[in-house]
């Protein structure tokens, strides 16, 4: 397992969540601009790249989106807390005793409180959190944190990146799981038949927005989802609820909530798989979406789309997990379809 740790630990911990994506895009354009002929960024934020193939009449999208989940300050109290709203789906539960980043006119350190248990009546105790139970205490009065704070700013969750065992483990490893994989894809690429357009997508997580721009402007002819799934390998998960496993290889995915992936597509990326001796496995959620709903439809033509999707631990937390073979695995197939995409019968059988 040789994936540059460094690197994808320098994404993950990046902040940027939907609608304030600047200092992950800036890390992102300072990595890829090498590896690409052509980068811009559009009104949106996407920075949409485009490596150069022998036949440029056909295009291919890739979309991996660089926001995360996170907040954005709602409220300052006459004792300086912090009420927020949320940006992106979260369990309440997760936020609890828990570490932010204030992201003001400079970034500080707060904490997630709500009502200690030892004053909770018993009903209380009982009962499932809300999001609107929490805080952030920032540990100032409210002058001293109006200094540096304003309602509309965001705040994004602390937690760095560490190995273990053979996975990584941080915050945001969806998406930047996929942000990584993307970039070394573009790195390995060699020749394409096609143009490839490698799109670093913003506002995923609060509706695939950025996506949906970048598709209707390329209007892709083969289109890939990149993105984590759920790998429910956990104890207590029945076999038909795991979706996926981790470390059982990079997953391809068939469906999701937003999307049925193109059976051509599926059964192209299958057969890649197995010629390559790149290990994989199914993946059918039955919740959730990713780009690869707008890279399909928003387009003036529709794209021939699938996705590859990295199996991914505790999603929606501070300590996502992702195993490197399966990682490695996600970056040598998307390579590996991308060069072959011309070597394949695409009509409707």
């Amino acid at each position: 397992m040789s994936i540059n740790v460094k690197l994808l630990k320098s994404i993950c911990e990046a902040p940027g969540v939907p609608g304030y994506e600047s200092k992950i895009r800036n890390l992102i354009i300072k990595e890829v601009k090498p590896l690409v002929d052509e980068l811009e960024v559009d009104n949106m934020g996407n920075i949409i790249t485009l490596k150069k193939g022998k036949d440029a009449t056909k295009k291919a999208m890739v979309g991996a989106h660089m926001d995360e989940i996170g907040f954005m300050v709602s409220h300052i109290d006459d004792n300086g807390f912090l009420r927020f709203t949320t940006l992106g789906g979260f369990d309440p539960k997760t936020l609890t005793a828990q570490r932010v980043v204030v992201h003001g006119k400079k970034d500080l350190v707060g904490v997630m409180g709500t009502k200690p248990i030892h004053v909770m009546s018993a009903e209380e105790r009982t009962k499932m959190p809300k999001t609107t139970d929490y805080y952030v205490d920032m540990g100032m009065k409210k002058e001293e944190v109006e200094k540096y704070i304003s309602i509309g700013n965001p705040i994004t969750r602390e937690r760095e990146l560490i190995e273990m065992g053979d996975c990584v483990n941080c915050k945001s490893i969806d998406n930047r799981v996929s942000v990584f994989v993307l970039i070394e894809t573009l790195r390995a690429l060699k020749d394409v038949p096609y143009d490839i357009y490698g799109v670093f997508t913003v506002q995923e997580e609060v509706g695939i927005r950025g996506a949906n721009v970048a598709a209707h402007k390329i209007n892709p002819d083969f289109g890939f989802g990149l993105d984590t799934t759920i790998a429910f390998d956990l104890p207590g998960a029945q076999p038909h609820e795991m979706v996926t496993k981790l470390g059982d290889g990079t997953a391809i995915k068939i469906l999701d909530a937003m999307t049925i992936c193109d059976y051509r597509m599926v059964d192209y990326m299958k057969k890649v798989a197995e010629e390559k001796k790149i290990k994989w496995q199914n993946e059918i959620l039955t919740a959730g979406g990713t780009d690869t709903a707008g890279i399909q439809r928003m387009g003036k033509d529709g794209a021939i789309s699938g996705a590859v999707s990295i199996p991914t631990r505790h999603l929606h937390q501070v300590i996502e997990m992702a195993h490197k073979e399966d990682v490695e695995g996600s970056i040598a197939l998307l390579k590996a379809c991308l060069e072959e995409l011309d070597q394949y019968d695409w009509s409707h059988k």
